[in-house]
C-alpha cells in the first residue's frame, strides 16, 4: 500500500483515471493508483478537489493535515469502520484498574529497553561511559514490578526518559546541541526532527486504531486530554525510540542532514526544517516504516514496521475482549 505525503506549497491533489495525481505548481505531475493508496498527508497549503475527497471518504483513505512544521491539525476519515460493540468493551475497560495497570506495565517495560538499545548501539566506538546511566534506567524499569498505580508507572517512565534524553545528548553529532526535550515549539534540530515524526506516527496509529473499530480517544495509560488521541499515545511508546529516535539520529550522525537543513522561525520561535530537508527525513522516515523486521515474538516470519504497528493494534483489541493483559506482547528490540 503507498502513503502519499506532500509538502509542496501550492500543489494540488486530484483523481483522474482512477489515479490519485499530485499536480505541482511547476507543472510536474505524480500520481498514484487508487486502489493502492491508504492514506495522504498534506503540510500547509495543498489544495484536494472535491472529487478527490468524495473518492477518499468511499475507499476509506484518510487524509491528515498539519502545517508547514508539521503540527497536526486534523483529518477526514470515512465512518465505516465504526464497531460500537467493540467501543462499549473499550469504554468497560476503562473501569478496570488492575487492567490498565498491567497493560502500562507491559508498554513502558519494553519502552525503557528500547531506549537502553537505542543508547547502546550509538554508543559503540564513541569514548562516552553511559554504564551507570544505563543501570539507572534498567532500576526504574525493575520498579515497574511492584508499581501499584498506573501515576507511579508513569513517574518511573519520566525517570528513565529524563536519564535517556541526557544520555542521547552525549550521543548526537557535537554541531547539533541537543540538552534536552523541547517541544512546542521544538528549540534544536533533533527535538525539531523527533517532534515531527512523533506526530506523523501518533497518527498513523490513529489510523490503525480506528481501522479496528476502537476509539483513539479511550485510552489506558495516559491520563484523558481534551481532543488529544490518549490510546494512540500509549501505543506509540513503545514505538518511540525503534522509529523515530533513531531514524533522527541517523541522519544527523550520518550527515544526511546538515545544519542548513534547518531554520529558526520569525513569526513562530523554534527550530524547523527547510523545505529540501522536510523532504528528506519524510522520505528516510517512510523507508524506515517500509523496513523488514522479526522483532514481534509471536509471529515467525518478517513484517514491516508499518505492518507491525498495525498487528500491534490487532494484539490489543484481542487483549481487551479478552480482559487479558498476557495477549498484548509489545516489541522489543535487539
Amino acid at each position: 500500500m503507498s502513503y502519499l505525503y506532500v509538502s509542496e506549497q501550492g500543489a494540488s491533489i486530484g483523481i483522474e483515471a482512477n489515479r490519485f495525481q499530485v499536480k505541482y505548481k511547476d507543472g510536474m505531475i505524480k500520481s498514484i493508483p487508487a486502489e493502492t493508496l491508504e492514506m495522504i498527508e498534506v503540510f500547509g497549503s495543498v489544495q484536494i478537489t472535491t472529487r478527490c475527497l468524495t473518492e477518499c471518504l468511499k475507499r476509506g483513505v484518510n487524509i491528515l493535515f498539519y502545517s508547514t512544521s508539521g503540527a497536526y491539525y486534523g483529518r477526514l476519515i470515512s465512518t465505516s469502520h465504526v464497531n460500537v460493540q467493540r467501543q462499549r468493551i473499550q469504554a468497560e475497560i476503562g473501569h478496570n484498574e488492575t487492567f490498565k495497570l498491567e497493560m502500562s506495565k507491559r508498554i513502558i517495560d519494553a519502552k525503557i529497553r528500547n531506549q537502553v538499545v537505542v543508547l547502546r548501539r550509538y554508543a559503540r566506538g564513541r569514548d562516552e561511559d553511559i554504564h551507570r546511566m544505563i543501570i539507572e534506567m534498567q532500576n526504574m524499569q525493575k520498579k515497574l514490578l511492584y508499581a501499584k498505580s498506573v501515576e507511579q508507572v508513569m513517574g518511573y517512565e519520566g525517570t528513565a526518559a529524563k536519564i535517556y534524553f541526557k544520555v542521547l545528548g552525549k550521543l548526537i553529532d557535537e554541531q547539533f546541541v541537543f540538552e534536552g526535550r523541547s517541544r512546542r515549539p521544538p528549540m534544536d534540530p533533533f527535538n525539531s526532527l523527533i517532534s515531527l515524526g512523533y506526530s506523523i506516527i501518533l497518527n498513523e496509529l490513529y489510523g490503525k486504531i480506528e481501522g479496528k473499530g476502537l476509539n483513539p480517544y479511550f485510552g489506558v495509560m495516559h491520563k484523558d486530554r481534551e481532543k488529544h488521541p490518549t490510546l494512540a499515545s500509549d501505543l506509540m511508546e513503545e514505538w518511540r525510540a525503534v522509529l523515530i529516535d533513531t531514524t533522527a539520529l541517523s541522519m544527523l550522525n550520518g550527515h544526511e542532514l546538515v545544519k542548513e537543513d534547518f531554520y529558526t522561525g520569525i513569526d513562530q520561535p523554534g527550530v524547523f526544517l527547510e523545505k529540501d530537508g522536510f523532504r528528506k527525513y519524510i522520505q528516510k522516515l517512510e523507508g524506515k516504516f517500509r523496513t523488514e523486521n522479526r522483532y514481534l515474538s509471536y509471529i515467525d516470519y518478517s513484517v514491516s514496521f508499518r505492518r507491525a504497528m498495525d498487528l500491534q493494534v490487532n494484539q490489543f483489541v484481542k487483549a481487551i475482549e479478552t480482559e487479558n493483559v498476557n495477549e498484548y506482547m509489545p516489541v522489543i528490540i535487539r
